[in-house]
């Protein structure tokens, strides 16, 4: 497993280096000057600009910024310790390091991320497991029905309904932000309702390609011999469905869960900006209005780390959920 884990892992340093190479260059396609914006102010001298270029090495060669934005300097001259060291440079706008920024924002994004990935496999996999077992029956065309219009809804019309009706209608739910985590004196209840409306808006898509994988791979799995047996040893049916041939149904949906984890969290973009969550979605969007360019660039290295790890992860479970299968 560590051999595997190892070349998965150096496999994915090829990964990395391209998306940095890219997103380096679409940023210095980007318009405007990032001096200009650092500068934008009557008492900044021509002079002052020129300095400020040389100090952040914005008067090198494309390359040697590449480098430079890397691994940092190596002669000494510029700020930037480059991002393998964890200097992802200072946000343009907020004037303070991108990585503060970032410890910020990511437990909040990892945050609702989550819960929306728990909630969305737990109501997936229990409406597919009874809509495979009640199928052609209501609650299975039903159930199909809902998986079809959550998988074709706007996430951000979705959003701003529910604001409407659950927080200016009702008021029993607030219309967004987020409490922190450590905070002792709030009740799970005042989290569960400032969780409730963002984690589900961003988990449909995820409720409703649950729910259709695991309705289709339960009606195969039914069928295969040892859920005959199962019923033959005289099993309460709760336990054959869902623990002889949910278990085995879940192998293949296993294999999407990386890709799930991707979508969500670029989900997660939209789903911040409509619910006011102080997450990493809501910075990019901001920054990417500002054009600070360090904060965006930052936010593509994280989102291909988050690829990776999703994909790695989603080989582990398999092996964990199916012990049949060995890795070579």
């Amino acid at each position: 497993m560590t051999t595997y884990l190892f070349r998965r892992l150096l496999q994915a340093i090829p990964t990395i280096f391209g998306v940095t190479l890219i997103s380096f260059l679409i940023m210095q396609a980007a318009p405007g000057d990032p001096v200009q914006i650092m500068t934008f102010s009557p008492t900044f001298t021509a002079a002052d600009r020129v300095r400020l270029a040389h100090e952040l090495c914005l008067d090198r060669s494309l390359p040697e910024q590449y480098l430079v934005w890397l691994v940092g300097d190596l002669r000494g001259e510029c700020q930037m310790r480059g991002i393998f060291r964890g200097d992802f440079g200072e946000s343009f706008s907020e004037r303070r390091p991108v990585l503060d920024l970032f410890m910020e924002r990511v437990p909040a994004t990892l945050e609702l991320t989550a819960v929306a990935l728990i909630l969305g496999g737990t109501i997936g996999l229990f409406v597919g497991v009874l809509s495979a077992v009640k199928r052609a029956t209501l609650f299975d065309n039903i159930a199909r029905l809902f998986s079809v219009l959550f998988d074709a809804l706007p996430q951000f019309w979705f959003g701003l309904l529910l604001i409407m009706f659950f927080s200016v209608q009702l008021g029993w739910l607030p219309v967004g932000g987020r409490l922190p985590l450590n905070k002792p004196d709030i009740t799970l209840l005042d989290r569960v309702r400032y969780l409730a409306m963002p984690s589900f808006v961003l988990a449909i898509s995820w409720i409703a390609l649950m729910s259709r994988f695991m309705r289709a791979e339960t009606l195969e799995v039914i069928r295969q011999d040892y859920v005959r047996t199962a019923w033959a040893k005289g099993l309460k049916p709760s336990k054959v469905y869902f623990k002889h041939a949910a278990r085995n149904a879940l192998v293949p949906i296993v294999t999407i869960l990386g890709p799930a984890i991707t979508s969500l969290i670029t989900g997660a973009v939209v789903i911040e900006r409509i619910f006011s969550w102080p997450g990493m979605g809501r910075l990019t969007v901001d920054a990417v209005s500002s054009r600070d360019y360090p904060i965006v660039m930052g936010s593509v290295i994280f989102g291909a780390l988050v690829v990776i790890l999703g994909n790695l992860l989603s080989d582990f479970l398999l092996v964990a959920v199916d012990p049949r299968i060995r890795l070579q």
